[in-house]
């Protein structure tokens, strides 16, 4: 069996009066371990640590919420870094530099391929840590090790980790925290079966404990055959508790509906539980414990044996917290605002018009059943929706709530209130209700274009227009495309709001540097007037939405709207820019060499409005190069070309 590392709940804490938690009720602490730190490799040694301490609340103060943002930004002098590499965020120390080693994982994120973003991109993660409330306490030292081989000299990341640390009462007060799993475990290799390495572990009922959560993250890695494992082979994962079977599922993830995107390398294919630029988010396994009983978990992995390279692993951390009984009966609480909300990672649904999504989650002992939910944009009239389900206790729903999104230019606030649980009143009113800030979906008039020039694979597109009511009102269907076409689509609608969606079944949108034979589509909303409104990324992954109203009074023509696309980006001789906007400007592109960031062309436009233009590299040596486009010296546009590769 494997060794259990175990850290108790001090005493004191465990008998906390009950008064006296719910004296402290929804007061936020931010601690803040690494800001703006400096991230880049060590090629000599593969993995770089970032070691830095963070001043958590006393073991006195009860902890409701646990939340773990990590903000990526692109440096100041040097540019964003290019490879998806595993970094693992390690809880190293607890209680100062005398306390106790611990090297916890209580966060993964596997990094963008970041070569494109330009100078001012940047993303947010979050991740919900409030398993850990019992160690994340009074010093607590916190390790980013960032992984990878890349030169560190010209690119790297800014890295800042934020603890987000809500007090009140705890949805259950914890009692012990065991570390189960901890490892890289061998997959494929028939000289050191999986089984060998990961053992079933047995631990004890803590005293006075009533549930157990199992906290787990898994990813794979590394590459063999005949199946590419860990990284690119879908294989189950099974769970087995106590001798049952608890859960069988396939340690898979689809990431052509990757918020982060474009990216520069393989964003778009689907990988062992994991996509690039993607924070971890955790399983949780609410368990049942009796006691002064014994209790076996166990993963197996699916059977599989590589032939050559046995190189493949799953990486999987999960720790064991064991609970007293919830706090409360009836008690559910706001988890997320999908929609409307300027949160990036949703940024795929926003901004919206109609339509808005929000998370419920249970934390009451008692089923739960029905509530009320209020919801609507401050200074406008407010909206009840009656949800009906069954949620058990740490379950959650999300719940799509009808109805138009009212706004109003600039920021906008929405707030969401959840109501009698059950009928009951509800024990912790503090998480019952959640406001967002919001920016409004744009404002059109009634007669629109929909322009899209079709790439050599128009069988895996269609695109559809919904309006406020979820009716489809205008569409293509799958193959009804023609290869290399322009479809110019009019649009004649009427005052209200609307959704207008373009998937790809292949999942890599209308262009992807990877499938050259797929050729290169556009796709723009226009107006009558043959100005551009929206110009999509054409290296969208599965899909892309427009959310937008129709309005007597719509918005302004943006006069710096423009569409600019390089293609290909990977080539053996020339590459192609195409331009279109909205005014006319004096234009100048330049070729970049990557690395070194000198410039080996450059080309200047006068009054460019629309042109396309061919460029030959067959007089370089193979390589990589940056095309950038100005804008009267403003950068404007930024891709990655490989030449001879």
């Amino acid at each position: 069996m494997i060794r259990q590392r175990t850290f108790f709940l001090l005493a004191g804490f465990v008998f906390l009066n009950l008064l006296a938690l719910h004296s402290i009720a929804g007061d936020t602490i931010r601690v803040f371990t690494h800001q703006k730190e400096l991230v880049v490799t060590d090629p000599s040694r593969g993995a770089k640590s970032h070691e830095r301490w963070g001043l958590f609340p006393g073991k006195d103060l009860p902890v409701r919420q646990i939340t773990m943002y990590v903000h990526f930004a692109c440096p100041d002098t040097i540019r964003c870094a290019d490879w998806d590499y595993s970094d693992r965020i390690i809880m190293q120390r607890v209680g100062g530099v005398h306390g106790e080693n611990k090297n916890w994982e209580i966060g993964r994120i596997i990094t963008p391929y970041g070569g494109a973003f330009g100078s001012d991109w940047n993303f947010t993660w979050q991740a919900d840590l409030t398993d850990f409330s019992l160690v994340l306490r009074d010093s607590v030292e916190v390790n980013f090790i960032h992984t990878g081989y890349e030169p560190n000299h010209d690119r790297g990341w800014f890295v800042t980790v934020e603890f987000e640390i809500i007090t009140g009462t705890p949805v259950a007060i914890p009692i012990s925290i065991t570390e189960i799993y901890n490892d890289h475990f061998p997959y494929g290799d028939p000289d050191r079966p999986t089984e060998d390495y990961l053992l079933p572990v047995e631990f004890q009922t803590a005293p006075g404990a009533y549930f157990a959560t199992l906290r787990v993250i898994q990813t794979g890695h590394g590459m063999d055959r005949p199946d590419n494992c860990a990284e690119f082979c879908n294989k189950y994962r099974e769970f087995w508790y106590n001798g049952q079977l608890i859960q069988k599922r396939q340690m898979w993830m689809e990431c052509g509906d990757n918020p982060v995107y474009p990216q520069a390398g393989t964003w778009i294919f689907d990988r062992g539980n994991w996509c690039p630029g993607h924070l971890m988010q955790p399983e949780i396994f609410v368990l049942p414990v009796q006691q002064d009983a014994t209790h076996t978990l166990h993963f197996v992995m699916e059977p599989y044996t590589a032939t050559v390279q046995n190189n493949g692993t799953q990486v999987i951390s999960a720790y064991l917290v064991q609970y007293q009984r919830p706090s409360a009966r009836y008690d559910a609480a706001v988890a997320d605002v999908i929609v409307p909300t300027d949160k990036q990672i949703h940024s795929r649904k926003n901004p919206s018009a109609f339509n808005p999504q929000v998370i419920i989650k249970n934390n009451g002992r008692e089923e739960l059943r029905s509530l009320t939910i209020q919801y609507g944009t401050q200074g406008f009239r407010q909206h009840t929706w009656k949800w009906e389900g069954n949620l058990g206790f740490n379950q959650t729903d999300t719940v799509t709530l009808p109805g138009i999104i009212d706004s109003r230019p600039g920021e906008n606030r929405f707030t969401v209130t959840l109501v009698r649980p059950n009928g009951r009143r509800d024990a912790y009113p503090a998480d019952n209700t959640m406001t967002t800030t919001f920016t409004p979906a744009p404002r059109h008039g009634g007669e629109l274009v929909f322009y899209l020039l079709t790439n050599r694979q128009p069988w895996e597109n269609a695109w559809y227009l919904t309006n406020g009511g979820g009716e489809i009102i205008q569409y293509r269907v799958l193959d009804s495309l023609a290869v290399e076409t322009v479809f110019a689509d009019t649009l004649m609608l009427s005052p209200g709001a609307y959704s207008l969606s373009l998937i790809d079944t292949g999942g890599d949108g209308l262009e992807f540097w990877f499938n050259v034979r797929g050729g290169r589509g556009e796709a723009r909303l226009m107006d009558a007037n043959n100005n551009i409104i929206k110009a999509f990324e054409s290296d969208f992954g599965s899909g892309v939405t427009y959310n937008f109203y129709v309005d007597e009074n719509p918005d302004p023509i943006d006069p710096d709207a423009r569409a600019v696309s390089v293609y290909p980006t990977r080539t053996r001789d020339n590459t192609k820019l195409r331009y279109f906007a909205n005014t006319a400007d004096d234009v100048t592109v330049k070729l970049v060499a990557d690395p070194g960031g000198h410039v080996v062309e450059e080309h200047r436009y006068f009054n460019l409005k629309e042109g396309n233009f061919t460029y030959d590299l067959t007089h370089y040596p193979a390589g990589r190069f940056y095309l950038k486009v100005f804008v009267e010296d403003k950068e404007v546009y930024n891709k990655r070309v490989r030449y001879g590769e």
